[in-house]
């Protein structure tokens, strides 16, 4: 008889075979705003675009791997976020986080996954996530950050002598817009006559921060707000005409769900920059029609990220065959990043993420066809143009992604 069937006998070899029979799993944690100012690009649309992701992968490369996806919100705190997340880490033994919207949050917890040697999969944020604050051996930045926003939307239209007039959150994500925003105005001959900030979650009255702008002789002025925020902005804004007057109103930050709480009457005119929209083509509408099934809204561009660098890591987990975090990153990539979401897309040394963006401008209601018909085309921003180049990176290249 020999040696294995000697052990099998004596039932000392069942424990090895039952473990090389173990499926691979991994856990992502979606850590987001539930009920808060962000909840409708966020919450449990991102939830549900992480099970999608889930799904998806189990129907393809994951196959036969044990994929389980928790949740918390946040509440919009770093604090409470932080707590969370190292619990999550060093008792339940999660493997990734995803969507960890809002500035100040997004910054913690890349802090503490670097730390913890785990992977934080941001669907987008503030450009400090692969300049000042990077950290591109543990975390990943998918669909925007507030450079690209800036890049995007003022670039092309920025030109000598044009003036341009902020508006903005006054928190990190904010002043970020804003000091993007100038340099590229600068860049292209124009100028900027104006810049006022407001309280995060702002209870006043927008009405005097919109006088200014107003009357300070800007061709362009420039919204850096966020959720319940710049649905107020934008309704005072349509009270007293802007985005229909020769001034045009800009918003770095305007999602499909606020067109949907303001109202397209409300919206019509403003010109933003989202790198997803469900409607752009067959593949992006079939990916949001089944979304849509689930959530009964068609998704944000962040819902729409937190499925694409999910689908991402899950695929790059099933390719490394662990979720050790050296071997996922690499893998990260190496991989192609192709799915429903992004178009023309690579990952850079420094963590960002490239793809094409598009600038559009909210149609009047009499122009659409159908529900969430909200958007007319004005450019594409190609990926080499969308966000930082990487010779401008602040990522010290010490830190950066060298396999």
């Amino acid at each position: 008889m020999g040696f294995a069937r000697v052990l099998l006998a004596a039932g000392l070899l069942a424990p090895f075979i039952a473990h090389a029979a173990d499926p691979l799993s991994v856990k992502v944690g979606v850590i987001t705003d539930m009920a808060g100012s962000l909840s409708s690009q966020s919450g449990r649309g991102s939830v549900i675009a992480a099970e999608m992701a889930r799904e998806d992968c189990l129907a393809g490369p994951c196959k036969g791997m044990d994929i389980s996806i928790i949740s918390a919100d946040h509440r919009n705190d770093a604090a409470l976020a932080t707590s969370i997340v190292r619990d999550w880490v060093d008792v339940q033994h999660v493997d990734a986080v995803t969507d960890i919207i809002q500035a100040a949050v997004q910054i913690a917890v890349q802090h503490l996954m670097e730390q913890k040697n785990k992977i934080a999969l941001f669907p987008g944020g503030t450009a400090r996530l692969t300049n000042e604050d990077c950290a591109p051996n543990t975390s990943v930045v998918w669909m925007w950050d507030t450079y690209g926003q800036a890049r995007g939307l003022i670039g092309p239209l920025a030109k000598p002598g044009s003036k341009w007039f902020f508006l903005a959150a006054d928190y990190a994500f904010g002043h970020g817009l804003v000091d993007d925003g100038t340099d590229i105005v600068k860049a292209a001959g124009g100028s900027v006559v104006g810049t006022v900030f407001h309280p995060f979650n702002f209870a006043g009255d927008f009405s005097s921060f919109l006088l200014q702008g107003q009357s300070s002789g800007a061709n362009y002025m420039v919204v850096g707000s966020t959720g319940a925020d710049l649905v107020n902005v934008l309704k005072v804004a349509h009270e007293f005409g802007i985005p229909r007057a020769p001034q045009q109103l800009v918003a770095f930050n305007l999602t499909l769900p606020d067109i949907a709480a303001l109202g397209q009457d409300v919206a019509q005119g403003v010109t933003t920059l989202e790198a997803f929209y469900w409607n752009m083509d067959p593949e992006a509408r079939a990916w949001a029609e089944r979304f849509f099934a689930r959530h009964h809204a068609m998704p944000s561009t962040i819902q729409a990220g937190v499925y694409s660098v999910t689908l991402g890591y899950l695929k790059a987990v099933a390719a490394a065959h662990t979720t050790e975090t050296k071997a996922v990153m690499a893998k990260l990539h190496e991989v192609p990043i192709k799915d429903a979401v992004v178009r023309n897309a690579s990952l850079r040394p420094d963590g960002r993420m490239e793809h094409d963006a598009y600038l559009w401008r909210v149609k009047p209601p009499a122009q659409s066809k159908m529900a969430y018909d909200f958007y007319d085309l004005i450019a594409t921003v190609p990926a080499s143009q969308a966000f930082r180049p990487l010779d401008r990176s602040l990522c010290p290249k010490d830190k950066w992604w060298h396999g």
